[in-house]
């Protein structure tokens, strides 16, 4: 809104209205009487927080030069008004008047920014928009509040004054460019007050808390409490707001107190050849934070222990040494240890402290003798022996000797693990003797190596004792002759056609071995005259025909092979060599191995025309079985009316179709033409005459092929029906057919068949009554 005002009215209470009047002044130019608006501007209007009205309270009065003539109405718009938060202020429409509705908060919003419209009744802007801004004037009506109430910090012991121990913040939400949002802080209260009541202080403007006296020792107070307070208004204690927070703040250990002995000397006993058990337990004292490397104590030897025999070991719940054995000690060499230990902490002291004058010790640990098992000096002890050793040879004496230097006892020896049971020990003096041959080729020799193991026992209380292996190493002597394999062959009636590789094997070793050497003998001459012998290399030789053509058979060629031994050791193998015709790749024809096998030509054919017999039966048995099988389908199906009882027994437990595989002469079904049928009196209504063949088996079988035939039919043993049979049917009953048994016959026996066959027994049993 723009105009020249003649009269502005500002009271600078702040609660008290502002009146702007906009007067317009006219001016004259060429055309006639102008009129010129200047700018105007309305100051910003201050309204304290927290008023207590009373509500509406006027702010401003605007009113325009224009409403001596014409009617104005004025409105305002913006946040406040017609914007939430919505009648915070509001304008008397004719009179101008703006007024706030309610206590306004500076901490909700502090500030507004309105305008000022003025229309004719016709709404029609009269003049421009006048901007209006509104600021809350901040009252202390909020009072400080800390981040926590309970703070935690540290420092550590010893710390020298003015080391910052940690930072307390308060917030104040009211202005904090005027007192009103100042915070000052002050120490009201530390607990407890020892070494002094003030350890600590506060910076007033910051919340930092430092140190202001030395002293501070975990092991005296190891936590203080400290209350501080907070207070607007610069910290004025008349006007300002306050509250209170709790500062913990914990003293931290430092490695200030070494560890202490608690006495000067500790023993302690070990029986020998002990390992890995404690032998003496050492205490310490350390006043600093337990389970802390401040606190946890590492003990050292320093001295007296030159075997190393011991170590300590830190028990982490106490604290204490354990002195344990790691090493055996030996009573006979030591009957006692005088260790120097020192302790001391993981962590290095604290700057300026002093070890402690307790920090050494001396431990003694006495050494207790028992008794210990006799011990062979060599273990296992080997000797060297040719095979061949006859029985009753000594072969060493394997003797132990006892530790236990200051005890008179006396050892006995005895066997306990002879697997050929070659040796025998002296139970005095352990000297080993021979009960057998010691053979380097039995199965108990490993490596050319026989081992066998002895005890040794003193007679002690207890008595100890101890096992030695004694280990032979045989050596190896030409008492084992070569042998040939393979001692069956096979080669082709023509000579070059293929040869027999043959191999020499001997038990002995080098050089009692090969190479070998091969050869045929003279007698009979034929063995010469019909086979040769060549060698391949030391071991292998091969066997093949000297003539160009051997009869097909079996022949046994003598071989004899003699070994490299001093002397040499020769034995004679016979192959046993089965000659047969080849086909062109080298291998034995079928007719060929059975002729190899020593049969002649007749008996060959024999055995192929037995053959030939043998497959001719199989075959006309199946031919017969399938026979007999289309028999068996195409028989008749003869079916019994129901409750018909038949003069004959059948029987279903063999493999059949059962009924239906009798043999039954259907010439009784046939119909006599000269005979009148006679139709006893039925208790059925009698059927319709009809036309019926004169043969009922012609009957029956018609029916049987047409089910055969019928894919819709059931299987050929199951219950067909061909006709009725009963009054009024024009066959005549089966029933009065007679059995084909002839003569008496017991049917008694049926009563003993059980409740089935009862019926059966009734009507056949009983003698001539029935």
């Amino acid at each position: 809104m723009t105009g020249n005002y003649t009269r502005k009215e500002v009271e600078d209470s702040g609660s008290l209205p502002v009146v702007v009047r906009f007067p317009w002044q006219p001016y004259l130019s060429a055309s006639g009487l102008q009129r010129q608006k200047r700018d105007w501007v309305i100051p910003p209007i201050n309204v304290p927080e927290n008023s207590r009205g009373p509500f509406p309270q006027m702010l401003v009065s605007i009113r325009s030069d224009k409403d001596r003539s014409i009617n104005i109405r004025y409105s305002i718009t913006g946040v406040g008004a017609d914007q939430p938060p919505n009648e915070v202020f509001s304008i008397d429409p004719e009179k101008g008047k703006m007024y706030v509705t309610k206590p306004l908060d500076r901490e909700e919003r502090s500030s507004y920014h309105l305008r000022a419209h003025a229309v004719d009744m016709n709404g029609n802007q009269v003049e421009q928009p006048v901007d209006l801004y509104i600021f809350v004037i901040d009252m202390n009506d909020n009072r400080p509040e800390f981040k926590n109430q309970v703070y935690n910090g540290s420092v550590m012991e010893g710390s020298k004054p003015g080391t910052t121990v940690m930072t307390v913040t308060a917030h104040d939400a009211d202005d904090i460019t005027t007192s009103n949002g100042m915070v000052y802080y002050r120490i009201l209260q530390q607990t407890p007050h020892s070494p002094i009541p003030n350890m600590f202080t506060i910076n007033r403007e910051t919340g930092d808390i430092v140190t202001v006296a030395a002293g501070l020792d975990r092991e005296r107070v190891s936590q203080y409490t400290v209350i501080v307070e907070a207070t607007d208004m610069e910290g004025n204690l008349n006007f300002g707001l306050s509250s209170t927070a709790t500062a913990i703040i914990s003293i931290t250990d430092v490695n200030d107190n070494p560890p202490e002995f608690t006495q000067s000397t500790f023993s302690g006993e070990v029986l020998e050849n002990s390992v890995n058990v404690v032998v003496a337990n050492l205490t310490v004292m350390d006043k600093d934070e337990p389970r802390t490397p401040n606190w946890n104590a590492v003990y050292r030897i320093v001295s007296g222990d030159n075997g190393r025999h011991f170590t300590i070991r830190t028990n982490p719940e106490t604290n204490d040494g354990m002195v344990t054995v790691v090493k055996p000690v030996d009573f006979e060499m030591n009957r006692a240890f005088m260790l120097t230990v020192v302790v001391s902490n993981q962590a290095p002291l604290a700057e300026g402290v002093q070890a402690s004058l307790q920090y050494t010790a001396g431990v003694t640990i006495s050494v207790k003798d028992i008794n210990e098992a006799p011990v062979f000096p060599d273990n296992p002890k080997m000797v060297r022996f040719e095979e061949g050793v006859p029985a009753g040879t000594i072969i060493t004496t394997f003797a132990a000797k006892d530790p236990d230097t200051f005890m008179q006892q006396s050892i006995r020896y005895a066997k306990l693990a002879d697997p050929a049971n070659w040796l025998s020990i002296n139970s005095s003096n352990g000297q080993i003797t021979t009960t057998a041959v010691l053979d380097r080729e039995s199965i108990y020799v490993k490596k050319n190596i026989y081992e066998a193991t002895f005890l040794a026992a003193d007679n002690g209380s207890p008595p100890a004792s101890s096992t030695g292996t004694l280990q032979i190493y045989l050596i190896d002597v030409n008492d084992n002759a070569p042998s040939l394999v393979p001692r069956e062959a096979q080669i082709c009636e023509r000579a070059n056609a293929n040869s027999i590789n043959i191999t020499a094997a001997d038990a002995d070793t080098d050089p009692n071995v090969g190479p070998f050497v091969f050869e045929l003998p003279m007698h009979p001459s034929a063995i010469r005259r019909n086979w040769t012998v060549s060698r391949l290399n030391g071991d292998y030789a091969r066997l093949s025909l000297r003539i160009q053509f051997l009869e097909s058979g079996v022949y046994e060629v003598p071989i004899s092979v003699s070994d490299s031994g001093n002397p040499p050791l020769s034995n004679r193998s016979i192959i046993k060599v089965k000659v047969c015709p080849c086909d062109e790749h080298g291998d034995c024809t079928a007719v060929g191995a059975v002729a190899a096998a020593g049969l002649g030509t007749g008996a060959i054919i024999a055995i192929l025309i037995c053959i030939i017999i043998l497959l001719s039966m199989v075959l006309l048995f199946v031919v017969w079985m399938k026979r007999r099988e289309k028999e068996r389908q195409t028989k008749q199906l003869l079916i019994d009316p129901e409750d018909d009882v038949r003069d004959n027994i059948l029987k279903y437990d063999e493999e059949g179709g059962g009924e239906e595989d009798q043999d039954y002469d259907l010439s009784q079904l046939q119909q006599p033409d000269s005979l009148e049928p006679v139709v006893p009196e039925s208790q059925y209504p009698l059927r319709p005459v009809v036309p019926h063949p004169g043969d009922i088996g012609d009957f029956i079988n018609e029916g049987l092929r047409a089910a055969d035939n019928d894919p819709t039919a059931p299987p050929y043993d199951s219950l067909l029906v061909f006709d009725y049979e009963g009054s009024g049917s024009t066959a005549g009953s089966v029933s009065s057919l007679n059995s084909s048994s002839s003569g008496e016959q017991d049917y008694d026996y049926l009563n003993d068949w059980g409740p089935r066959f009862k019926k059966l027994a009734d009507m056949y049993g009983g003698g001539n009554d029935d």
